[in-house]
């Protein structure tokens, strides 16, 4: 029989388990419950004592991915569950993302739907990460950025070593597995408001926007996106070339320097691709 770890990493998230853990106790009395708790300054142990959960506790703040590390490393699940603390993940969607992960995935991610809550920006946000990631692994990523997921223990802990320790481990870990070839399933979810303050903030955040897109391609194919930049700086270039070498029958350094560029994105693209290949030389061994 197949044993569950349910983890849920938190930070000041008090109001919204007090709610969540006799749900999910009520659900799953006899799955092992883990709640990391990164650093809370409320009563979020006290909270958790009180609905006889496993807990583990940093004692400063980390990062949400950091939190989501221990509770994969303590687990003792053979398939890990992972869901947000602020309820915005409901209890009773979980059995739809296990009935699913049983038709023979490695991970189930929970997508959210249009009638999610969330804020504008981040609900652009989301849907440009869904659209690159889409174009870069040739299927359809439905939620790239879901922290509500199903995914097997040994195969999440093959790719720890890649994850953040900040608010980007669900891209990375989705990434990791498509570049692996494991095949990863998205089930429809609705998203309720979150309890309590978010712990994310715009302009803080607005250049892990920037980082997330680069990861994307790096962690996935490097080439295929570094190409369409090198690309873009040699037809810049060679038009470059061209206007003057008609006009002032000269190649002009501009030109130069904008193919050099071109060769040296390339190339950079050559060695990243390379050095991906070596993160997941391991990712099929037992």
């Amino acid at each position: 029989m197949t044993l569950y770890s349910i983890i849920l990493p938190a930070k000041n998230e008090a109001a919204a388990l007090e709610l969540l853990l006799p749900q999910l106790r009520d659900l799953f009395a006899n799955e092992e419950i883990i709640v990391v708790d990164d650093g809370s300054t409320d009563t979020t142990l006290a909270v958790c004592d009180a609905n006889n959960v496993r807990v583990i506790a940093h004692p400063h703040s980390m990062g949400n991915g950091a939190a989501v590390k221990s509770g994969a490393r303590a687990a003792t699940g053979d398939v890990l569950i992972f869901m947000d603390a602020d309820g915005q993940h409901r209890p009773s969607d979980i059995s739809c993302l296990v009935e699913k992960f049983k038709q023979g995935f490695e991970m189930v991610v929970g997508a959210r739907t249009s009638g999610s809550q969330a804020g504008a920006h981040r609900a652009f946000a989301n849907t440009f990460y869904n659209k690159l990631a889409t174009w870069m692994v040739g299927q359809d990523v439905e939620d790239l950025t879901s922290g509500f997921r199903v995914v097997k223990a040994d195969k999440f802990r093959k790719f720890l070593y890649l994850l953040p320790n900040g608010f980007s481990y669900p891209t990375t870990i989705t990434m990791s597995f498509f570049r692996a070839g494991l095949p990863v399933a998205y089930v429809p979810i609705v998203a309720p408001k979150r309890l309590g303050k978010s712990h994310i903030r715009l302009l803080r955040d607005g250049g892990r926007f920037l980082l997330i897109i680069f990861k994307i391609g790096t962690l996935y194919s490097p080439l295929r996106l570094f190409l369409p930049i090198s690309l873009f700086f040699f037809l810049t270039g060679l038009s470059y070339y061209l206007y003057t070498f008609f006009t002032i029958h000269r190649f002009t350094n501009m030109s130069a320097l904008l193919f050099i560029t071109s060769v040296l994105i390339f190339l950079i693209g050559l060695v990243s691709e390379q050095v991906t290949m070596l993160n997941y030389k391991d990712s099929d061994s037992k």
